[in-house]
């Protein structure tokens, strides 16, 4: 029987990274992920994401869609349109398939996310 996860009952291992250097705006941050759940067949998955300030571009795959929600710091999502949301703590929102613009950490952020990736969906 599966088990409940409870996030506060759990210490998954960290995976460390940075922007890829043809997408980074400016600096040059550390994201800190720790994955709490993936699903069996891989397409969802939950934990918390951390990040130091900087910005990059973001390019979501057809297929992927992000919940988050901010625990900590400040973060602005903006489209290729100029755009822009700022979220805070206990502020949350939805970066959908096919979304591209650009993902700038203005305070050190940790969020909780969920991300669902569909295999071979075509962005409409």
């Amino acid at each position: 029987m599966p088990e409940l996860i409870a996030f506060s009952q759990h210490a998954p291992p960290a995976t460390f990274d940075r922007p890829r250097p043809d997408r980074l705006v400016s600096g040059n941050p550390l994201r800190t992920t720790q994955e709490y759940f993936l699903a069996p067949a891989g397409d969802l998955s939950a934990g918390i994401w951390a990040c130091e300030p900087g910005a990059w571009n973001i390019a979501f795959a057809p297929g992927k869609d992000e919940f988050f929600c901010v625990i900590e710091g400040r973060i602005r999502i903006s489209d290729m349109h100029g755009n822009s949301s700022e979220f805070g703590p206990g502020e949350a929102g939805v970066i959908p398939a096919g979304f591209t613009g650009c993902f700038e950490v203005l305070q050190a952020v940790r969020k909780h996310y969920v991300v669902l990736e569909r295999p071979n969906t075509v962005a409409l």
